[in-house]
């Protein structure tokens, strides 16, 4: 799968990330934290903790539903705004669907967890090939006003 055919937006090198791993839970972790070191190396490491659950939450989705071989991470920034994608091949059934987790579940909580954090998420075919990619955008601006007025 061309990871780069997901990207419809114009976007410069140095803000771009991507990433292509097995699909795999221990896939999981390291999306994670090579997410959180991309946003250090971009001076974005307020936005490390909500990007990272973010990316945690979508990618687990992707590696446990979407009956996927490989699971790909893309991130860019445009105009104050982290975009995510996680982009999946879709050989499961339907895509990501929020619901609600009854007390005492351990899972089920994490797409409204994602609608928390993010300005806005949804679904969408990638740009080639099969499968669906899965988008949130968090808001630079207002993550680093955050950490710099804490």
């Amino acid at each position: 799968m061309a990871i780069v055919a997901c990207v419809l937006y114009a976007i410069s090198a140095r803000d771009t990330f991507r990433l292509r791993l097995p699909a795999q839970a221990s896939s999981v972790g390291v999306a994670r934290r090579q997410v959180r070191s991309a946003l250090s190396r971009w001076g974005l490491v307020g936005l490390g903790d909500d990007a990272g659950l973010v990316v945690s939450e979508l990618f687990t989705n992707a590696v446990v539903h979407s009956g996927s071989d490989h699971v790909a991470c893309l991130l860019w920034t445009a105009r104050d705004k982290l975009h995510i994608e996680v982009v999946d091949e879709g050989r499961g059934p339907a895509g990501p669907l929020p619901r609600t987790a009854a007390d005492g579940e351990e899972s089920g909580r994490g797409l409204a967890l994602v609608a928390h954090l993010a300005e806005g998420w949804g679904v969408r075919p990638p740009a080639l090939g099969a499968g669906r990619a899965v988008w949130a955008i968090l808001s630079c601006a207002r993550t680093e006003a955050a950490r710099r007025s804490g």
